[in-house]
């Protein structure tokens, strides 16, 4: 791999969670630094204000364990996808930037906010959400079943709109099952993770 270091032999390196995609820190690398973190599996950076290697996690135990590096397109920074080891920044945040390192699953995470929200206000002359959660787990249940039946029907007919109107349908009523079940998307994430072979 080709790397461009700048008049100090430095090299940006962007650390990104390789599972979440979430940047979890930015440190600067050196020739020495790289090589050592292909050699070890483990993210070493150049200290700019000790003036030395750094291997994240030597004192803590807080690793950046290597899974890939990726040059991006002028060969000037490097973008390091890690598994960590516990919190990343040495304020014991998850990331630098003081978030938290969990999966988002775009609008799907939004809507499971949503749903909670509304189940915990159980304003049920507002919330449909609220409502149904009110009549218990058996009618979310029935209520799913339901959805998945109309989204097959609409499988085998060719009106492709309504069968994405009848799969968000069974989507949002799914989002509300899991919760019900006091289960979310990452849990189902783990599940498939774990059946990866």
């Amino acid at each position: 791999m080709t790397i461009k270091y700048d008049s100090n032999g430095l090299v940006p390196a962007i650390i990104q969670d390789a599972t979440t995609k979430n940047v979890l820190m930015l440190g600067y690398m050196n020739a020495e630094s790289y090589q050592k973190t292909l050699e070890t599996k483990k993210v070493t950076f150049f200290s700019r204000s000790k003036q030395r290697l750094w291997t994240k996690g030597e004192e803590s135990g807080n690793f950046l364990n290597l899974v890939d590096i990726k040059n991006d397109c002028d060969n000037d920074s490097l973008l390091i996808q890690v598994n960590p080891v516990g919190p990343t920044c040495h304020k014991g945040t998850d990331t630098c930037w003081e978030e938290e390192n969990t999966s988002n699953y775009g609008f799907f995470s939004t809507l499971e906010d949503v749903i909670a929200e509304r189940v915990a206000n159980k304003d049920t002359k507002k919330s449909y959400v609220a409502s149904l959660f009110s009549k218990g787990i058996n009618k979310v249940a029935q209520k799913v079943g339901e959805e998945a039946v109309e989204t097959v029907i609409e499988a085998m007919d060719n009106n492709d709109e309504l069968f994405l109107y009848e799969s968000a349908d069974l989507m949002f009523h799914y989002l509300m099952l899991l919760q019900a079940k006091g289960f979310t998307l990452k849990d189902i994430e783990k599940e498939l993770m774990g059946r990866q072979k």
